[in-house]
């Protein structure tokens, strides 16, 4: 692989000159430029991107910071990967590259971040997975790193962020419930501090308030994300002396163990209780009975998340003006057989 120096020598012409007609400058005409471009490709020519990023004061590099655990890789099931597709598809736009930033399971999201802030390898960072309250976003602020969070939190008011609508679902599901006869509604909640499960037991807690279900704590079940999790959230429920009719679960993949445990002890999804998930999952999508569940469009999602971020740097904001910074993104009902039948009327 040849350097800009070797290039030049290579082609009998100056460093400055091969410099402009790598650039696209002006002032370079034609015929040079195409013989710089030749002799670069046929002699493996790269140019040194930290080198020019230290003099720009940029890397042209946006981080996406996620937890790499195998709790999050069992959940994912294509979320990160689809919503880096609509990221990717603008940032294209720019020139723009994407890196993950996997932070270890044992260790500290904000001090995992802080040691990245400080080796400055990014330009702009989102970050996932948001806390009740997140130190993360107090640090990127006072850094003045631009930023965009996929979930929101309790701290800084002003972040850019967009959360799924964690709370219209629960708040859904439960009037579907309720509309065919259910009273006894249990949930599954997450066993970590990530602020969704907040957003997702106070909606519960709502939603039953305005049907005049007193809320009964036994029934929000506290699991991991993942198929095992559901097996637990299932297993905890069979041994309550007063099982509910009915479960709604916050994560995607929980409805594969769910199924599996129940169907155990003879009880079946859609007939003996009535099960709603929460995203339409490829995984999840052979379940007998079909799965009642949600469905939004994540490559939108990631499409949306890059704007949000890119409208907040000096150097994109005015090719996208007016986005709104902080954003609940919708989702869909997919009805299915999982809770379609009328409690007092099961065959």
């Amino acid at each position: 692989m040849k350097g800009i120096r070797q290039l030049a020598e290579h082609l009998d012409i100056s460093i400055g000159t091969v410099s402009r007609a790598l650039n696209g400058k002006p002032d370079v005409n034609e015929e040079t430029r195409k013989r710089v471009l030749a002799a670069a490709e046929q002699l493996g020519y790269v140019a040194n991107q930290s080198g020019r990023s230290l003099r720009q004061g940029t890397t042209n590099v946006i981080g996406l910071m996620i937890q790499s655990s195998r709790e999050t890789v069992e959940n994912s099931d294509n979320f990160f990967l689809t919503v880096t597709g609509g990221l990717q598809s603008v940032f294209s736009r720019h020139k723009l590259d994407l890196v993950m930033l996997p932070c270890p399971h044992d260790e500290d999201p904000y001090e995992y971040l802080k040691r990245m802030v400080a080796r400055r390898i990014v330009d702009a960072l989102i970050i996932s997975e948001t806390q009740r309250v997140d130190k993360r976003f107090d640090l990127l602020a006072k850094t003045k790193i631009p930023f965009v969070a996929l979930g929101r939190s309790l701290s800084d008011g002003n972040a850019s962020w967009i959360d799924l609508d964690f709370d219209g679902v629960v708040n859904s599901a439960v009037d579907r419930l309720v509309a065919h006869g259910h009273r006894r509604i249990a949930i599954s909640a997450p066993s970590s501090d990530i602020n969704l499960g907040f957003v997702f037991v106070e909606g519960y807690r709502r939603a039953l308030e305005r049907h005049g279900i007193i809320h009964d704590p036994a029934l929000v079940i506290r699991a991991k994300s993942s198929e095992q999790g559901g097996y637990q959230v299932a297993d905890e429920l069979l041994r309550l002396e007063d099982r509910p009719t009915a479960v709604i679960l916050i994560y995607e993949l929980m409805a594969i163990g769910f199924y599996r445990r129940v169907m155990e002890s003879g009880i079946i999804p859609g007939r003996d209780i009535a099960v709603v998930g929460f995203r339409e999952a490829p995984r999840a999508k052979f379940l007998q009975p079909p799965l009642t569940c949600f469905r939004t469009s994540l490559h939108d999602l990631g499409v949306e998340l890059a704007e949000i971020l890119l409208s907040g740097m000096p150097a994109y904001s005015e090719e996208y003006p007016g986005k709104t910074r902080q954003t609940i993104w919708p989702l869909e009902l997919m009805p299915g057989e999982s809770d379609a039948f009328e409690l007092g009327t099961k065959k």
